[in-house]
């Protein structure tokens, strides 16, 4: 490998674009998703609830400017020279009318010390128009679009309530990275009814497609979702993993990895008060310390296996 490091890390990738600190603003613009408005379904993800990753200041009430303005007011005192990516990520943003949704992105790109935009989105909500849009953006703005895969699986896609199917998320990746879009894609580990090696094997997958980064996070039980009731009336259909099981899981998933795609995040958090399982009780840095250190005793890396899977 190029790079020294076991895996490519995020922040390095954020360091070879820019000179200086960034650091994301989540935004939530007050979408919404086809699987909850009745155009494909209704009720949204069977594991969603949105509470779980929208900061205090990220309330639809509130303009897509103050919600900036409060965002960056938190991480200026500490760092106030860092530069800042607004990140949309509550909901599909890119679910509207392409004029509301471009005077809301160039809202944010208008913010002092805005240098990009993230938008977090489904495969099956990206329009050609749009996309033009930000393939144009791109030339002037960091524009990275990230996608909820979510799993390979066209079987557990209907399982959770998805409303796309996988050869969406493939058509839609290749079409992004095609015009020159950074191109991410969100990984759910653990998702019910899929073994071990299915989800492994999802790695073998995205490792042919043309993704910059990838998120990946444990399954987790959240309060006041459809999931959560699966799981008391079917326990059998879920394996939660221990925290060493998935420290073993995610060391598995990358050494099958294309070592090209920069890796954002093992894990994600809930809060405390939604949380119903796993719950690990560990921040993101703690838990990315332990893999750190069991990565250095497996003595591995990211796509170590490919050639043998190959």
């Amino acid at each position: 490998m190029k790079n020294t490091k076991p895996y490519n890390e995020f922040g390095d990738f954020l360091k070879e674009i820019f000179p200086y600190k960034v650091q994301k603003i989540s935004i939530n613009a007050g979408f919404t998703c086809p699987n909850r408005d009745g155009l494909k379904g209704f009720g949204g993800c069977t594991y969603c609830n949105n509470q779980t990753f929208s900061p205090e200041y990220c309330h639809t009430e509130k303009s897509v400017t103050v919600q900036l303005e409060e965002g960056i007011r938190f991480f200026s005192r500490k760092y106030p020279d860092m530069k800042y990516l607004a990140y949309f990520q509550a909901y599909t943003n890119t679910y509207d009318e392409t004029e509301i949704l471009i005077r809301k992105y160039e809202e944010a790109l208008s913010y002092p010390g805005v240098e990009g935009i993230i938008i977090g989105t489904r495969p099956d909500c990206m329009p050609d128009t749009l996309l033009e849009y930000f393939a144009k953006l791109s030339t002037r703005k960091f524009v990275m679009i990230e996608y909820g895969v979510e799993s390979t699986l066209d079987k557990t896609l209907l399982h959770i309530n998805r409303g796309h199917t996988y050869s969406e998320s493939e058509e839609t990746i290749r079409r992004t990275a095609g015009m020159g879009i950074y191109t991410g894609v969100h990984l759910i580990l653990g998702l019910p009814g899929e073994s071990r090696e299915e989800i492994l094997h999802h790695a073998d997958i995205l490792s042919a497609l043309p993704i910059t980064t990838l998120k990946l996070h444990q399954l987790q039980l959240i309060r006041n979702t459809r999931m959560a009731k699966e799981y008391a009336e079917h326990p059998n259909l879920f394996h939660l993993y221990t925290v060493d099981e998935y420290i073993e899981l995610v060391i598995d998933f990358i050494e099958r990895l294309n070592p090209s795609i920069v890796v954002e995040r093992f894990v994600s958090q809930s809060p405390k008060e939604l949380l119903i399982a796993p719950d690990w009780g560990l921040k993101n840095f703690e838990f990315t310390a332990k893999v750190n250190k069991r990565i250095a005793e497996r003595n591995t890396w990211q796509g170590r296996l490919i050639s043998t899977i190959s």
